[in-house]
């Protein structure tokens, strides 16, 4: 099955971008996915394609209206569709719902700009999601960010099994890794790496991911046990 993702936004020519490259490049080229952007102007109103408003109350800056984005989202959503809106206040993106979103057949992806949306947008959508408690331009960087986190976990996308060891696969960060020499500039690569062991290794490697994870990111550790990778059931 060929995952169709369809982005809707003021800026196309940010697609595919960074995406054509590397891990999503090939998947996209391989047909693991189809993806497609949207100029929301498209369904601008009026002679001059308007996609924006004062906000009612006052304020600094403009913000999307309704209209446009219903006209894209009645133009684009199927049967299987989940519509995304990338929000500073939505649910943090986490592996987990990244698996999520790598099992569905299709994703809108809305890009918000200027201040923001028309609250009345957030009943059209299925998902809102954040990449992160900090500010941006616009939501294409982040609609880059998930898709090609969904675009690598996809079946063919990577080596069999490079997924299930990497960081936040079950709630960790990843154990550190080296490669040769076995010896450069005073350190050397653990001994056990170089044992033959597999059972050892693998024994070990847990070992280091937890005690990473308890040293950079011990929030993580909460929900390390549950499958999920976040602690958190997905709706």
């Amino acid at each position: 099955m060929t995952l169709q993702i369809d982005v809707v936004t003021l800026f196309p020519d940010v697609f595919p971008g960074p995406l054509s490259h590397s891990i999503p490049g090939r998947a996209l080229e391989a047909g693991l996915a189809e993806l497609r952007a949207h100029d929301l102007r498209e369904w601008g109103l009026g002679r001059h394609r308007s996609v924006d408003d004062y906000p009612y109350g006052g304020g600094a800056g403009m913000v999307l209206r309704a209209e446009p984005i219903a006209g894209a989202l009645a133009a684009l959503r199927g049967p299987g569709s989940t519509v995304i809106l990338l929000d500073p206040g939505g649910e943090p993106l986490r592996q987990a719902r990244v698996r999520d979103l790598a099992l569905r057949s299709h994703l809108i992806v809305v890009c918000p700009r200027y201040e923001g949306i028309d609250e009345r947008v957030r009943s059209m959508v299925d998902l809102e999601l954040s990449i992160g408690d900090y500010v941006l331009s616009g939501g294409e960087i982040p609609a880059l960010v998930l898709i090609d986190a969904v675009l690598r976990l996809l079946p063919g996308a990577i080596t069999e099994g490079s997924a299930t060891e990497e960081s936040f696969s079950e709630g960790l960060l990843e154990y550190p890794q080296w490669t040769r020499p076995p010896e450069f500039d005073g350190q050397r690569v653990p001994d056990i790496l170089l044992s033959g062991d597999h059972g050892a290794v693998a024994r070990w490697r847990h070992e280091q991911a937890v005690a990473r994870t308890s040293q950079r990111r011990p929030d993580l550790l909460e929900g390390a046990t549950d499958a999920s990778g976040d602690g958190s059931g997905l709706p």
